[in-house]
């Protein structure tokens, strides 16, 4: 069974930065598409960035370019989000999603595209 857990969640301020990361086991990583969603309360899950199986291509929501950097490392199986000047409206709940991308090095944007999810970590930005 494919998991991902994510971690490195918290408070902070805004204009503070923090970095989620996510591990992955049981699966073939190297094969994966990855990418991080959102959700706050009240609201949608939203996409918020993915990367590419060789991390070659990446994409963000409009909301987070410029501010979030998506990274991965194909050595340890991870794939982390650098969050930088942090606003109250990042306030969310952070997935981790993994999907599959055998034979292309593309990014995904639709839920649909993650087969494998995690339990998701909290963010909390205070003004």
């Amino acid at each position: 069974q494919v998991q991902l857990v994510e971690s490195g969640g918290g408070l902070v301020q805004a204009g503070d930065s923090l970095r989620v990361s996510c591990a992955t086991s049981g699966g073939t990583f190297s094969t994966y598409v990855m990418g991080w969603s959102r959700q706050a309360p009240g609201k949608e899950r939203e996409f918020v960035a993915a990367i590419s199986r060789s991390g070659g291509s990446t994409a963000y929501a409009d909301s987070v370019k410029g501010r979030f950097t998506i990274s991965r490392d194909n050595a340890k199986n991870t794939v982390s989000l650098q969050m930088n000047s942090l606003k109250p409206e990042d306030t969310a709940v952070y997935y981790c999603a993994a999907g599959s991308a055998l034979f292309s090095d593309t990014v995904y944007r639709a839920r649909d595209d993650y087969r494998y999810w995690g339990q998701g970590t909290q963010v909390t930005v205070s003004s």
